[in-house]
C-alpha cells in the first residue's frame, strides 16, 4: 500500500541528567532532502541520522531537530584561568593609565579561549550517541505510522478518482461503435441534400470511401485498451509498491496523452463530454500522486 510523504514523529527521553527530544517532520519533494538541526556538541552524528532517515524515508523533504538539556554540573563550561589572567593583565596595565576603565567581568567571559566545553566532540558523541540513535529510530516509527495513515486516506481518494475515469471510459467504449454510423448518416443526409439543389449524382462507392477514411482516422479502440491498461497498472503500484510515487506520477502523465488522443480523434460530442470528465480527474490525480512516497 502507498504511504503519504507528509508525516510527524517524535520522541523525548531522560538519561543521566539530560533530557533529549528528537522531532522529525517530512513533506512531500520529489527527492530526499534533509535538514538536520544538532547542537555543537554532537553535530558529529549528522551523516549517521542522514543515513538512517534516507534509508528509512526514501524521499520527502525532511526536517529532524535534536534539542538537549543538561541539569547536571558536568554540562558547565570550563573557564581557562590561566587565559582569563592574562586578559587581566593586559586590562590592569591599561587601568593604571585611565582612572576611569571598569573591567566587566561577563565581558571577560566571552573573550576568546576563556570559556571551554567540558568535554571535546568524541566524548559528547560517545555519551550522547546511543540516545540520540534509540530516539530518532522511535520518531521515524512514529512519523512512518502516520505517513501509512495518511496514505490509506490518501489510496481512497485515488481510487475515487479511478473510478470517475474508468466509468466514463466505459461509456466511451459504448459510443464509440456508434459515430461512425452517425457520421455515415450525417455524411448522406448533407450529399443528398446538395444532390437535390443541384441535381447531381454522387457515387456510392465515393461516399463509402470518404466513409471509411473517417473510420479510420476516427478509430478510438486502442486508446481505449491503453488507458485501461494505464488504469490497471496505477491501481495495481497503489495496492503493491509503498514507494510507487515516481511511477504513478508516470502512469497519470501516459493517461492524461490518451485522453486527449481520444479526444482529437473521436468527433462526436458525447464522448468529447465524458473526455472532460475524464481529464478533470486525471488532473486530480496527478495533484494527489505528489504527496506519495
Amino acid at each position: 500500500m502507498i504511504v503519504s510523504m507528509t508525516g510527524f514523529g517524535d520522541a523525548t527521553a531522560e538519561k543521566d541528567g539530560t533530557h533529549y527530544s528528537v522531532e522529525i517532520r517530512s513533506l512531500n519533494n520529489r527527492f530526499f532532502k534533509a535538514s538536520i538541526k544538532l547542537p555543537e556538541n554532537v553535530s558529529g552524528l549528522e551523516p549517521e541520522l542522514e543515513t538512517m532517515l534516507r534509508e528509512q524515508l526514501g524521499r520527502g523533504s525532511i526536517t529532524y531537530i535534536l534539542k538537549m538539556r543538561s541539569q547536571s554540573a558536568e554540562a558547565a563550561y570550563l573557564i581557562n584561568t590561566q587565559a582569563l589572567e592574562a586578559y587581566l593583565e593586559q586590562l590592569h596595565k591599561i587601568k593604571s593609565k585611565s582612572a576611569n576603565l571598569t573591567i566587566d567581568l561577563g565581558a571577560l567571559l566571552a573573550l576568546p579561549g576563556v570559556c571551554q566545553e567540558p568535554r571535546d566532540d568524541s566524548d559528547e558523541i560517545e555519551r550522547h550517541g546511543p540516545m540520540v540513535r534509540e530516539m530518532t529510530v522511535k520518531a521515524i516509527i512514529k512519523l512512518n505510522t502516520m505517513r501509512a495513515r495518511e496514505g490509506e486516506a490518501l489510496f481512497n481518494d485515488l481510487m475515487k478518482h479511478a473510478k470517475t475515469i474508468s466509468t466514463n471510459l466505459a461509456e466511451i467504449a459504448k459510443r464509440a461503435p456508434f459515430v461512425i454510423d452517425d457520421y455515415h448518416r450525417r455524411l448522406s443526409q448533407r450529399v443528398n441534400m446538395l444532390i437535390s439543389k443541384a441535381e447531381l449524382q454522387v457515387n456510392q462507392a465515393d461516399l463509402l470511401r470518404e466513409v471509411a477514411v473517417f473510420a479510420e482516422r476516427a478509430d478510438i479502440s486502442e486508446e481505449i485498451q491503453r488507458l485501461t491498461s494505464h488504469l490497471e497498472a496505477f491501481e495495481s503500484a497503489c495496492r503493491t509498491s509503498e514507494h510507487a510515487g515516481r511511477k504513478l506520477d508516470f502512469i497519470t502523465q501516459e493517461m492524461l496523452r490518451e485522453a486527449n488522443t481520444i479526444a482529437s480523434k473521436a468527433n462526436d460530442a458525447q464522448i468529447a463530454r465524458h473526455i472532460v470528465e475524464i481529464k478533470g480527474a486525471i488532473d486530480r490525480l496527478k495533484e494527489q500522486v505528489q504527496n506519495v512516497e
